[in-house]
């Protein structure tokens, strides 16, 4: 497969077969996350043109797919474009090469010349970095834990899971061009991004906008379709409620398979959070469970702090939320469970609290 001679991986320039030799020791002998990074080097280099990848498993149970090769290189020439990457720029991956986003990051690197090095994925990659990168991809929780240093970034793309307003609010203070990003495992990471901050005077930071060669419907439920065929050889249909703009943007809702059915009146949980996004400091989700009288209830769920602070059972949701909107209950848990990746499994934490 395609391999830039300006690549350079944590300082050191590598041809392929320098780079496969590396690859086996790092397999042999690395630490967790450098294993990763030694299995997918050498998978990508195997005489095969497909990549076996795992989803994340934030929206159900995490499966194995195939991504063919040539279409992660089109999603990494896309993202050099859009972000107008350069052969000799520096990057960071401080994302698990188990996954796509920290997978594509390795393949960008090599296809358009970066130099690239790589740190053990945490909750705070940039506390003992030590250098200034020109392109970096990071999950909300990462940002919320860097803001101090987002100033050794350029670019920086966000994905994962929606930003918080309290985190868009805090990015509106730092020098680094952030970007929210729009994808999934299906789509070889972001097909589209919105500007998170440093907008221009006709920001229209409300959308996504998709990047080129691709196009975007909806369907009966209202969740967007995904033709990408640089990418995806069949339509990739999704399970993201939109509102859609026009061909190229759209609003993003929340999950159709979350939805709230609430004696009769449908709820996107998503939409109910950012409500209270600024208004509840623990990190908290919303849920339907099943209740006799209204098919199923709103909840609240929350996860008590580090320290067990007490966490008040009635909230006042006057003005905030609507009477339908409005949780019946608040259920408090220590920990919340969580996929590989680190991302909440909202389906998992309730059937441990109705088991």
């Amino acid at each position: 497969m395609m391999l830039h001679p300006q690549f350079k991986l944590n300082g050191i320039a590598y041809n392929e077969t320098s780079l496969l030799e590396v690859s086996t020791e790092l397999v042999k002998e690395g630490n967790a996350f450098e294993k990763s990074v030694g299995s997918f080097l050498i998978e990508w280099f195997i005489n095969s043109d497909v990549v076996n990848v795992t989803t994340s498993g934030s929206t159900g149970t995490p499966k194995q797919i195939t991504l063919k090769k040539k279409h992660m290189v089109n999603s990494a020439l896309a993202t050099g474009s859009f972000f107008n990457l350069k052969s000799q720029n520096t990057a960071l991956l401080c994302l698990s090469a188990d996954f796509i986003a920290g997978k594509m990051m390795l393949v960008r690197a090599m296809v358009l010349g970066l130099e690239l090095d790589v740190v053990e994925p945490s909750s705070s990659p940039l506390s003992k970095a030590t250098k200034c990168y020109n392109f970096c991809a990071m999950v909300p929780i990462q940002v919320e834990n860097s803001l101090r240093n987002l100033k050794q970034i350029d670019t920086l793309i966000i994905g994962g899971a929606p930003l918080s307003d309290a985190l868009s609010e805090n990015l509106q203070n730092v020098e680094t061009n952030c970007f929210e990003t729009y994808g999934m495992t299906e789509t070889i990471t972001h097909v589209a991004v919105k500007r998170a901050n440093r907008f221009n005077s006709d920001r229209d930071e409300t959308y996504f906008n998709t990047l080129p060669n691709i196009s975007i419907s909806k369907d009966e439920r209202g969740c967007l379709v995904i033709e990408a065929p640089k990418i995806s050889n069949k339509t990739i249909i999704t399970n993201d409620m939109v509102e859609l703009i026009d061909s190229k943007r759209f609003k993003w809702l929340g999950r159709y398979d979350t939805i709230i059915n609430s004696g009769g009146v449908k709820l996107i949980p998503e939409q109910i959070e950012k409500k209270l996004n600024t208004f509840i400091k623990n990190r908290f989700f919303v849920a339907g469970i099943p209740d006799d009288s209204l098919g199923q209830k709103v909840v609240l769920v929350l996860e008590r702090t580090k320290n067990r602070d007490s966490i008040k059972d009635e909230f006042d949701f006057t003005g905030i939320l609507s009477k339908y909107e409005t949780p019946k209950e608040i259920i408090q848990v220590d920990n919340f469970i969580k996929t590989k990746n680190g991302k909440i499994n909202r389906e998992e934490t309730i059937l441990e609290i109705l088991n």
